[in-house]
């Protein structure tokens, strides 16, 4: 399979690709991702008692406040605009931990991918740091594309969301 790399002009330097002759169309992504912990400390996050606060409301917000700055944090990434980023944290099944989903949509040449998953990223961040007084033994896992739209390579469903 010869495909060559967008990312990389025909001396081998890197590139931002150029996206200016791309059509601006509606693009959406949804990503998610896991933080499992102890006991102990899910209780104090579901229950706003963190000692630092509403873990919860504050990892949302850093999670949006995140898929705002993507651009500044991964290098090749376009800078997008984007008309919504939603982020949403809610207990798992188990009780053990916290699911952790985010939006992001833009009428744009790009995808938003990558808006999404630096959203669950940071939120997912933004709750160690707000609860390793409790638990410096909690673990992020399964960041990962669960549903996009829009643009030239069509849609994508993720057919199994593990964690």
């Amino acid at each position: 399979m010869s495909k060559s790399l967008t990312h990389q002009d025909d001396e081998g330097r890197i590139r931002m690709v150029d996206v200016g002759d791309k059509p601006v169309t509606r693009r959406r992504a949804l990503a998610g991702g896991h933080i499992a912990m102890s006991g102990t400390a899910f209780k104090a996050i579901r229950d706003g008692q963190g000692p630092k606060g509403d873990a919860l409301q504050t990892a949302e917000l850093a999670g949006i406040m995140a898929a705002k700055r993507t651009a500044d944090l991964i290098p090749l990434c376009h800078p997008l605009p984007l008309t919504s980023v939603k982020v949403k944290i809610e207990p798992d099944v188990d009780g053990k931990g916290f699911d952790i989903r985010a939006e992001a949509v833009c009428d744009g040449k790009t995808g938003v991918e990558m808006e999404a998953l630096t959203a669950v990223s940071i939120a997912a961040l933004t709750l160690y740091d707000m609860t390793k007084a409790i638990d410096k033994t909690m673990t992020i896992s399964a960041i990962q594309l669960l549903d996009k739209s829009g643009g030239h390579s069509g849609d994508y469903h993720r057919i199994t969301p593990d964690r």
